[in-house]
Parts: C-alpha cells; structure tokens; sequence
C-alpha cells in the first residue's frame, strides 16, 4: 500500500469546460490521468487535493466522480476554489453511497489515516491584509479553523498536510498557516492551485522545517506523486 497526491484534475465529463481547449499539456489530459493513475495498486491511496470537477452540483459532477471511482485505489479528496459541486460532507458521502461510488471519501474537518499515519487539510486561501477585504478575511480565518481541527484530530500521530491553496507562494507568506503546520508538528506539506508558467515560482524547498510540494496535475504531468512507500 502506497500514499500518492496529486491536485486540479478539472474534470468536465459531464459538462462542457474541458481542460483540452488550453492545449499544451492539458491535450487529451483524461487519458493521461487514466495512463498516469494506471502504475496504481487497488490498496493504494491517493490525495486529490481539490479543483477536481468543474461541475456546479454533485449531479452534474456524477461523470467525473465516477471516473475518479474508477481510477484505481482509495481517493481521499479536498476542496479548491473551483469545486462549486461541494456542499458539505456529509451530503457527499450520501450522494457517494447512492451512486455505487466506493473508493472515494472527503477531507474536511477532520483527518484520514493512512495506517499510523494521519492525512490532514483544508482548501486554505489567498488573504492578503494590506490588500485583502472583509469576506477573503472571513474565508481565511474559516479555513484556518478547519485546518487546526484537522490538525488536532490527528493526535500524537505523524502528520502530513495537504492543501489547495500554496500558503506560500512568490512575495506572499499566509503566516498563520505556516505556523499552525509547525506548531503541530507537519514536516510535509503537499499543495496545488498553480499551473503553467505559475509552477516555476511556485515555492518547493522547506521553511519552519516544513517541505513543500506542488501537485498540480498539468506539473506532475498527470500522474500522481508518491508520498509514502
């Protein structure tokens, strides 16, 4: 059993935003998400860390959510910025059950083990102080709610983080999030949300003797990042 991570998939099966308009490494991208997950065992799990679908409810997400079922191994999944499919968890898991989706569970407020091993995270956010509003204010303190819940679920277990939103990136720092990962102890941070010409300055190294990783699909090329062995 193996730990892989991978973000931003952007599925549009089932409606009509496909990613392949793009071109570049977005051409023909299912079947190298097909290809890419296909070096995968069923006992493996994977980390999908958010923009998965861009349907607007989780009927019109039903497409991608049973590609995603199908790709092998357990998915443990998150939410970004664009999965406007996302209510809450429990109406996911129901939404799962009725749809024969098995291999697929959410990440929200809580943590998931991987043997002794605890999977946390939340979406996070772009704020800015200086710069930032009210509601940004708002939806960063909220995350960072979720994000120390997820934390403290895990207890005394070894902790891996995985976001959405890079708490780091170019000029900007979300110092409460880097200090909440060192406080409790996370030495691994994995993250998505950039893309493109964006990867290059995207912040891969340690701080707070945290390591970070973006997964991004289109950086990874498709194929999920191995996490653990």
């Amino acid at each position: 059993m193996a730990l892989y991570a991978i973000g931003d998939l952007h599925l549009s099966l089932g409606s009509s935003k496909p990613m392949d308009v793009f071109g570049g490494p977005w051409t023909g991208y299912v079947d190298k998400l097909r290809e890419g997950f296909a070096a995968l065992g069923e006992d493996d799990v994977t980390v999908l860390c958010g923009d998965l679908s861009w349907g607007m409810s989780l009927e019109s997400a039903l497409e991608d959510f049973l590609f995603i079922d199908r790709l092998p191994g357990k998915k443990i999944v998150l939410k970004g910025n664009h999965d406007y499919w996302w209510s809450t968890a429990s109406k996911a898991r129901k939404f799962f059950e009725a749809n024969g989706i098995t291999t697929i569970d959410i990440l929200n407020n809580n943590c998931c083990l991987y043997g002794e091993t605890a999977l946390c995270g939340t979406r996070g956010w772009f704020y800015e102080e200086e710069r930032g509003n009210a509601h940004d204010k708002k939806i960063m303190l909220r995350e960072i709610g979720r994000l120390e819940a997820s934390l403290k679920a895990a207890g005394d277990r070894e902790k891996i983080a995985f976001l959405h939103y890079p708490p780091k990136y170019m000029g900007y720092e979300c110092t409460e999030i880097l200090e909440l990962l060192e406080r409790y102890g996370v030495r691994e941070c994995y993250y998505g949300h950039i893309h493109g010409k964006g990867c290059y300055a995207a912040f891969q190294g340690e701080k707070n003797s945290v390591r970070f990783k973006l997964v991004s699909a289109d950086h990874l090329l498709f194929s999920p990042i191995k996490v653990r062995d």
